[in-house]
């Protein structure tokens, strides 16, 4: 495998390591995320979300000068149940069925849902649980012990402690993971982890240096755009795939203070309603609060609670939406199902990082939004995790080419950890406490001229920045917003989607009603009152708050 790698650190090829890590593939979401680690004579696959196991057989068949083909590794080790990271793994245990899959309890009972179109009776029951925080000794020298990591129920991040005569070497793998609690997950917890004395950390960037507001606060903003759609005689749209931010939603429905109460039906259809069949089976595993809240109201399906939870039968999806209803459903439906002649407007409410499809239009009158639930850490929270674990080695996988070297230019990981964001098919040694040749940083600063000529600015950039994939979005309408934070200020490009929203937004919102659309501190969907709790956010036009002032004192 070596012959047909090359090495991305500076440590000569001659010189053995005993750490080492292959990335089959570091995406989310249409790759997925596998990696092959290598601690002294052991070999650990750790997750198998690729759609096409091809490119792991390839692999193995370029090392394979003859005889039958090798088990990819010694074992495999999945991190949690999203399709990103198991959905290769019945593909893999058909072409390897002695090959042991070890990952947590819980995240061995919700791995079937990844094969929708198999009978759940025909799949087999090839994953082994692990307990949580107790090592377990894998293979002669190797243990492994698993730490649960936020995110979604089950996900864990991993810690793999090879030891020798001489060494011990430990290596932690994030998978994904989330420091804050969410509705249905405790975040991770730091102070399980401090002082591991770690070799290597293999964390994921999914949101790069990004930095985003307070969990609450995004729940809350979204809870007013659905109340205020809702308000207005809308119904609502939610596409999400089937474990996870579904539940989430629903949860955030049944108890914000919004919809406690309220005479409204929540529909829950296809594999939505399915993961939140495997969470019920899931209860004790779940936070001690939701156990709590299972105790006096069913979790999910409960018709005598307002507001109403149902699962929606399939010849019932043309026949809802006459009265103002939200319907949670697969990221992959199509979307006219529900949209009919005879309903009410809807509102399609699209998840940020999440590819779904929509059409322009559809029978019934439509808007469509965004909005942002984060279910992985920010920046801040990626270097807050590092910076408590202090690894000699940081790889980072599991995010766009983009936001990972973001991560890799941070001057304060430069200076003091030796930081990798390999490609795939890309091998990284990893030695431990010997000299090591840090690559350069990717460069992502462009130099640039400011004219003053009147009343108009003008901000020359060079052209080497239209190289970066992220400038078409950027300047995809050819408008841009500022707005100053600190003493920097902030461009951002506005997309076809935010100017869609203004307009779509101003359709439904009445001149007459207190809102964010109709004050006059609100400016390129911004607040900028600095006597209101939102100043400096961004807000949804249908947004309210108690420093609201009328955009015309005489209406």
């Amino acid at each position: 495998m070596r012959d047909n790698l090359s090495a991305s650190s500076g440590v000569d090829a001659e010189e053995r390591s005993e750490l080492e890590c292959l990335p089959y593939s570091v995406q989310h979401h249409d790759e997925g995320v596998c990696l092959l680690v290598k601690m002294g004579p052991h070999r650990i696959l750790l997750d198998c979300g690729l759609k096409d196991s091809s490119l792991l057989l390839s692999t193995l068949t370029k090392s394979t000068r003859k005889g039958s083909l090798p088990q990819p590794a010694d074992l495999v080790l999945i991190s949690h149940a999203h399709p990103d990271h198991a959905r290769g793994l019945l593909a893999l245990h058909q072409s390897f069925p002695l090959l042991p899959v070890y990952a947590s309890e819980v995240t061995s009972k919700l791995l079937p849902l990844n094969w929708p179109d198999q009978d759940p009776q025909d799949i087999p029951q090839f994953c082994h649980a692990l307990p949580l925080r107790s090592p377990v000794e894998l293979q002669d020298g190797l243990v492994v012990e698993l730490f649960p990591a936020g995110h979604l129920p089950g996900a864990v991040a991993i810690l793999l402690t090879y030891t020798t005569e001489q060494h011990s070497y430990k290596l932690l793998y994030t998978g994904d993971f989330f420091l804050s609690n969410s509705r249905l997950v405790e975040g991770l917890r730091l102070e399980e982890l401090r002082g591991l004395d770690l070799s290597v950390l293999i964390i994921e960037g999914t949101y790069g240096t990004s930095r985003h507001p307070h969990r609450r606060n995004q729940e809350n903003q979204l809870a007013e755009r659905i109340n205020r759609a809702i308000a207005d005689n809308y119904s609502v749209l939610l596409p999400t795939p089937a474990l996870g931010l579904g539940q989430e939603l629903l949860m955030l429905l049944r108890s914000h203070h919004h919809f406690t109460g309220r005479d409204l039906d929540i529909w829950v259809d296809g594999t939505v309603a399915t993961g939140c069949d495997a969470y019920l089976e899931l209860l004790p595993h779940l936070p001690a609060s939701v156990q709590n809240f299972a105790r006096h109201q069913p979790l999910f399906w409960d018709e005598r609670v307002r507001p109403r939870v149902r699962r929606l039968p399939p010849e019932h999806r043309a026949t809802i939406g006459k009265s103002p209803c939200i319907v949670l459903t697969d990221s992959t439906a199509d979307l006219g199902q529900y949209c009919q002649p005879d309903t009410r407007p809807w509102l399609i409410l699209l998840p940020e990082k999440i590819d779904i499809k929509v059409h322009k239009k559809y029978l019934a009158p439509t808007t469509i939004d965004g909005y942002f639930l984060a279910q992985h850490s920010d920046g801040p929270g990626t270097t807050q995790l590092i910076h408590n674990l202090r690894p000699q080695h940081v790889v980072f996988v599991h995010g766009s080419p983009t936001y990972l070297a973001d991560l890799t230019s941070l001057e304060e990981l430069q200076n003091r950890y030796h930081v990798h964001s390999p490609s795939a098919g890309t091998l990284v040694e990893l030695p431990i406490g010997d000299t090591f040749l840090q690559p350069a940083a990717p460069e992502t600063n462009y130099e640039g001229e400011l004219t003053e000529l009147g009343t108009v600015i003008t901000i020359t950039l060079p052209d080497a920045i239209t190289t970066d994939p992220r400038w078409r979005q950027f300047a995809d309408t050819g408008l841009i917003e500022g707005h100053w934070q600190g003493e920097e200020l902030v461009l951002r490009g506005l997309s076809q989607r935010d100017l869609l929203n203004q307009n779509s937004s101003d359709r439904y919102t009445s001149s007459d009603v207190e809102c964010c659309g109709n004050c006059r501190h609100q400016r390129g969907q911004r607040c900028w009152n600095p006597a209101s709790p939102l100043y400096h956010f961004k807000v949804t036009l249908e947004g309210y708050c108690p420093a609201f002032e009328r955009l015309n004192d005489n209406q």
